[in-house]
């Protein structure tokens, strides 16, 4: 890597954005010895709207790319908050309480955290290897353009413009990603596209002792949900997304909306009833893996938001973000070494993304067209509350594949409704 002053940098691998796809694949590519540059528009810590919870995914990933970064995480309990499971609220009000499933239940850290994304983002960022990674925060990314031998990105810094040659990009720089834009013609789509907001509260009450995540699959809402994830100290994140078309179609103003449930939803107003709210509103987009694009090209690869890998059930996107930055790093560093960074070489990273993810979002997908109807929330969290095994089927739902493939099919809710799945080994609980 070389500066000179004339502005410009050249590097084998530029990694645009330093958010958990981007870090991910900045210390992924360390692990392999590969020089880089790292760019982000901020500086940090810094603020990012999201909705705070880290999965049992990022919790694996962390173990397997490093234990000791795990290690270092949960230590900062100040920051992270071990959290045991989720606390599903059908739109009739009923609960279904889910723990996490731990395999082996010998795990000295929990199977997920909350943490305010400012304060995770900052941690992975604190832990880029600065043998290996050049770090240039505070670059705002103004243009893109593929020449012969490299991709040439243009910076805006300290009022200066910065020009990086790049013989391979790596681009995590969001929902709205220019290098998306501009090398592999990606438009935003509303019917593929989730608009979310979410505030911080205190004095939130009703909180689950083990740090349960809630979503509240309220009717005005579906096929999204109300959120609320308790976090250290005290708060709470809450929020509310919908599909973008939705939103567009029935002319909803989500801030309104939420402001309402908060006030007058029977079950959730109680709760905040004594609750002050921290700060602003704050809204952003959620592009959710709803079809299949090509990740990759000459010379670049998409990864986290900015390829559009967001868990459309779930709503699942740091771990999925994490997990595309460390499978963009590995092709990358084979790219490097090999010196090809042809759009067929890359195309590798396609396929392992596929092969690690698509079979999941395309269940969830299939899941969330099934979200709309409000009658199936209240039938199957019926359902599932009165049979022990159909808990433990639906506690594996996150991990599980197979089980995502039956929550989907109609023939386990024919099943259902006959009482097939009775679970024989424990009493009804009458409903």
């Amino acid at each position: 890597m070389t500066t000179k002053a004339t502005d410009i940098i050249r590097t084998k691998v530029a990694v645009v954005g330093a958010g958990p796809a981007g870090s991910t694949a900045s210390i992924c590519l360390a692990k392999e010895k590969i020089e880089h540059v790292i760019f982000d528009k901020a500086v940090f810590p810094r603020e990012k709207v999201c909705g705070d919870g880290l999965s049992g995914k990022v919790v694996h990933l962390l173990q397997e790319i490093d234990s000791g970064l795990l290690d270092a995480m949960a230590r900062q309990t100040d920051k992270f908050l071990g959290s045991w499971g989720v606390r599903f609220v059908a739109p009739n009000g009923k609960e279904l309480e889910v723990p996490y499933k731990d395999k082996d239940g010998q795990s000295k850290y929990a199977p997920g955290y909350v943490a305010r994304r400012m304060d995770f983002d900052y941690f992975l960022v604190q832990n880029l290897d600065p043998r290996w990674s050049d770090r240039r925060f505070g670059y705002e990314l103004k243009a893109v353009q593929p020449e012969k031998d490299h991709i040439r990105l243009e910076f805006r810094h300290a009022g200066r413009t910065v020009v990086c040659q790049a013989d391979l990009v790596i681009a995590a720089d969001g929902d709205r990603s220019r290098i998306a834009r501009q090398l592999n013609g990606r438009r935003m789509r509303t019917n593929h596209y989730y608009a979310g907001i979410r505030a911080y509260y205190r004095n939130v009450t009703g909180l689950s002792e083990r740090n349960y995540i809630e979503l509240h699959f309220v009717k005005e809402a579906l096929p999204g949900y109300f959120w609320i994830f308790p976090l250290p100290g005290g708060s709470v994140n809450a929020g509310l997304d919908m599909p973008a078309d939705e939103v567009r179609r029935k002319r909803i103003n989500l801030r309104r909306l939420m402001e309402t449930i908060i006030k007058e939803h029977p079950e959730i107003s109680a709760r905040f009833r004594g609750a002050e709210r921290e700060g602003r509103i704050s809204g952003w987009g959620l592009p959710i893996a709803a079809e299949n694009h090509p990740l990759s090209g000459e010379r670049f690869m998409l990864t986290g938001d900015a390829g559009a890998l967001i868990d459309p059930f779930t709503g699942e996107g740091i771990g999925n973000a994490m997990i595309s930055g460390r499978l963009a790093a590995q092709v990358a560093a084979n790219a490097v070494r090999e010196n090809d960074y042809s759009a067929r070489r890359l195309s590798v990273y396609d396929g392992l993304v596929r092969e690690r993810l698509q079979k999941e979002l395309e269940l969830s997908e299939k899941i969330r067209r099934l979200a709309r109807r409000p009658w199936l929330f209240n039938f199957l969290f019926s359902r599932i509350n009165a049979n022990a095994k159909m808990r433990e089927l639906f506690s594996n739902m996150y991990n599980d594949l197979d089980v995502r493939a039956k929550l989907k099919t109609p023939s386990f809710y024919l099943r259902l409704l006959l009482n097939k799945e009775k679970d024989r080994s424990r009493p009804v609980v009458p409903e």
